[in-house]
């Protein structure tokens, strides 16, 4: 048995009370950090399979989105805005789908892809392109007010002649040429001088000053 001098065994009763005092809760501690760790690798590993599913859906979708069933086309896309909402992917389904149902002139459902994709997509710039195109159905729906509202939204600086060249087509529907005028001249203030769509938004511009 080993034997112990008075400064020892003074250090280890009072280990021994110490213990007695904390050793469980620092049981409990221990415990809790390992669990975490735990559920951290449980968590991480659970999103890996979520974004395999989730890609493997959207590649189906684009091979359906191929054949160019509409329906089909709906029906898959659902499957990733019910099951993966919160994925890249979706919006982008949502998006696809958007498109398939407006070519086969379901405007409404169409619509309700886009403002879903506007509701729940994270990207910006992919929200700026869903203004847009909700923006050009307003505007075939004559719906000039709604449209107008949804282009004065706050978006990216990259979009800002896209925006003021599809509010001056709101704007001019709507028989307000000053205004359409104004956002015609603020679209090729942000359009490259050079392009092709800088050429377009001018002729626009010619033409209501033409219309006088």
């Amino acid at each position: 048995m080993a034997t112990y001098d008075l400064e020892e065994q003074e250090k280890i009763d009072g280990l021994k009370s110490w213990w007695e005092a904390y050793g469980t809760l620092v049981i409990v501690i221990v415990a809790t950090l390992i669990a975490g760790i735990a559920g951290q690798q449980a968590w991480k590993y659970y999103q890996a399979q979520q974004t395999t599913q989730a890609a493997e859906l959207y590649s189906s979708l684009l091979q359906i989105d191929a054949n160019g069933d509409p329906k089909k086309i709906s029906d898959a896309a659902r499957l990733l805005m019910e099951g993966f909402p919160a994925s890249g992917y979706a919006a982008r389904a949502a998006l696809i789908s958007a498109r398939a149902s407006l070519d086969a002139g379901d405007v409404q459902t169409a619509k309700s892809r886009l403002q879903w994709t506007l509701d729940n997509a994270k990207e910006e710039e992919l929200k700026d392109l869903v203004r847009l195109r909700l923006a050009g159905i307003l505007l075939d729906e004559r719906k000039y007010e709604d449209a107008v509202r949804l282009l004065d939204t706050k978006h990216g600086e990259s979009f800002d002649g896209l925006y003021a060249d599809l509010k001056g087509d709101v704007l001019t529907s709507a028989g307000k040429v000053p205004e359409a005028r104004a956002a015609y001249q603020m679209a090729l203030g942000k359009l490259g001088k050079k392009g092709t769509y800088h050429s377009i938004v001018q002729m626009k511009l010619d033409a209501l000053a033409e219309g006088k």
